[in-house]
């Protein structure tokens, strides 16, 4: 899967996406420190364990990197940033509860328009699975010759942990 690379300086807004999301009574904000052990339970239950390690990574920053989709008091979404790399969004996922509600394209912004306010002029997007996604969301290009990029000879468990 290759990478795809954001020109921060040209995102749409964020604000109408959050709208949206307060429409569903689905709020988008920062994680915080003391949520670590429940955000990273959540995404081993959902999602993959190499997430569940990139993740980890963003709460060591300050301030956290990572951004959660809350509805009701129980996640339905996260997303980072930082986490393998400098400069990397990902990894993103949406429960059940958050799906077909335009919850990952808030969160997907909400990352990049807080990449744009840290001083990132571009994003990278590695190892990317929907790219039409995030074309039509963020503007995202695919990068040449990006398939394995920055994950080249990465330890795995199995062939499941793909990105």
């Amino acid at each position: 899967m290759p990478d795809m690379l954001v020109k921060l300086y040209e995102l749409p807004p964020l604000a109408p996406h959050i709208a949206r999301q307060t429409e569903h009574g689905i709020s988008i904000r920062r994680a915080l420190v003391p949520e670590k052990h429940l955000v990273l339970a959540w995404i081993k239950t959902h999602f993959i364990d190499i997430w569940v390690s990139e993740a980890d990574v963003t709460f060591s920053r300050a301030p956290v990197s990572s951004f959660l989709a809350v509805k009701d008091g129980e996640l339905v979404g996260f997303s980072c940033y930082d986490a393998t790399k400098l400069g990397f969004f990902g990894p993103t996922g949406i429960g059940e509860a958050g799906r077909g509600k335009g919850t990952g394209a808030a969160l997907l912004l909400a990352c990049l328009h807080d990449m744009w306010a840290r001083g990132y002029g571009y994003a990278i997007i590695g190892g990317v699975g929907p790219a039409d996604f995030y074309t039509k969301i963020a503007g995202a290009t695919l990068i040449p010759n990006s398939d394995i990029g920055v994950y080249a000879g990465m330890l795995r468990e199995n062939e499941d942990d793909e990105k």
